[in-house]
């Protein structure tokens, strides 16, 4: 069978000249003959339209686009935080779309992490699989059943840079580029997976960075550590302890054992810690079977111990800028690797605001707090006492503290942030929009 030649340097010129003239119709024709040797047996009109799209973005008739796929958008936590906050500043120059399996108005996610989103759109993406299910568990997925997730691959081919944004390995790529970003790699490689088949893996922390070698044989392209942004003006400090997290149902954020180590320091030092309140802030799914039993423990002291959910970004932002001291238990008691805190951007909210961080020795956390310099950090509930009872006890101590974890926190900051996701984001804008005279699609 004889095959046809790919098409020389002057018919690649002469096809980017219609498009600019927007003579898509005409530029068509150029390309039809060579499209089915060109595109190694690809389907030649899904092939075509896949290199006119990129086309369109290299002659600058449209911006490039870029869809975000979050299975737990619905939720908020600082997951969902890192990838708004990446949105909210690439959204003037690429055209972004946030994809999810539930709805979620978009208006209301930017009021939660304090962002305006109002320049990116939301896609419904339905999963069967996700019928009846708050949460999706990639584990129920198993290699004699078709992956459920094929739905949301589909999907991303219509972006021309598809974001896998919260670790869902069983999603492949189909769009030229794609970005999976990884805060910890939750589960081994086994049926469909495809954390592989992505053009960079991001990954948001040294911790999430070595279990990835570890666990999945996979090198990550990029560490971008997660935004913080809630410095707020200074105020007077008080005799509160503050923790935020998210109310997980299985209780892995360990607000009961707080709950616990607070009542120890009451009765250990009755005196010193007399007029100091525990409030555990965090966000939570409706019918949540542990955040009642939070409430319900933290009941028979209403006086020192306050539960709050789902509150306003600017009603969090004034508790860390009242709290003096700031909990993170994530991890404690933990052998399973994925169940401690990977890194910990509630703990840099807090250091941004001059809250004395006392946190779980391990995971994120190692990276954030520097133990004795900006913060102290615990492996049992009776060194989280220790540690507290010395700030607590020691007025100059916690005030030096509290400076040197504000300054600390300079380095996981938004401007830092931001300046590395554009970076990113313009490297494979780029990418995607040079083609050479002589390159073949």
């Amino acid at each position: 069978m004889t095959r046809e030649p790919l098409p020389a340097t002057g018919d690649l010129q002469h096809l980017v000249e219609l498009l600019r003239r927007r003579q898509q119709r005409e530029a068509a024709k150029v390309l039809e003959r060579f499209a089915p040797e060109r595109f190694g047996g690809a389907a030649p009109s899904r092939a075509l339209d896949a290199l006119l799209k990129r086309l369109q973005v290299a002659l600058g008739h449209r911006r490039t686009s870029i869809g975000i796929y979050d299975h737990a958008l619905h939720v908020i936590g600082g997951g969902q935080k890192y990838m708004a906050t990446l949105a909210s500043t690439l959204q003037d120059n690429f055209d972004i779309t946030f994809l999810a399996n539930q709805e979620v108005d978009l208006r209301r996610l930017g009021d939660w992490y304090g962002l305006d989103l109002s320049r990116s759109r939301f896609r419904l993406v339905p999963l069967p699989f996700y019928r009846g299910r708050r949460w999706i568990d990639s584990a129920l997925v198993t290699a004699d059943m078709e992956n459920p997730f094929d739905a949301v691959a589909r999907a991303s081919a219509d972006y021309d840079v598809f974001v896998n944004a919260n670790m869902l390995e069983k999603v492949r790529p189909l769009a030229p580029l794609s970005v999976f970003v990884c805060h910890f790699p939750d589960v081994l490689p086994r049926a469909h997976f495809a954390a592989h088949e992505y053009t960079v893996l991001v990954a948001s922390s040294r911790y999430a960075s070595g279990w990835v070698r570890r666990r999945w044989g996979l090198e990550p392209s990029v560490l971008l550590y997660p935004p913080a942004d809630a410095a707020g003006p200074q105020v007077a400090k008080e005799r509160i302890i503050l923790s935020v997290a998210r109310f997980e149902p299985g209780g892995s954020k360990k607000q009961l054992e707080m709950i616990e180590a607070f009542r120890c320091l009451r009765a250990a030092i009755p005196e010193r810690i007399a007029g100091w309140r525990l409030v555990l802030a965090g966000g939570s799914l409706r019918n949540n079977a542990y955040l009642d039993l939070v409430r319900n423990t933290a009941a028979r002291d209403r006086d020192s111990i306050e539960v709050r959910a789902n509150i306003p970004f600017e009603e969090l932002r004034s508790w860390y800028a009242r709290a003096s001291i700031f909990w993170h238990a994530c991890g404690l008691g933990e052998r399973d690797p994925h169940l401690v805190e990977h890194f910990g951007m509630t703990t840099v909210e807090a250091m941004q605001n001059r809250c004395a961080p006392v946190v779980i020795d391990g995971g994120g956390q190692r990276e954030i707090v520097e133990h004795g310099v900006s913060g102290f950090r615990f492996q049992t509930l009776d060194e989280l006492c220790v540690w507290t009872a010395r700030l607590i006890e020691d007025d100059s101590l916690r005030t030096s503290i509290q400076e040197r974890a504000r300054k600390r926190s300079e380095r996981f900051g938004r401007p830092e942030f931001e300046a590395h996701g554009r970076r990113l984001f313009e490297l494979l804008h780029r990418e995607y929009a040079t083609i050479s005279p002589t390159e073949s699609p």
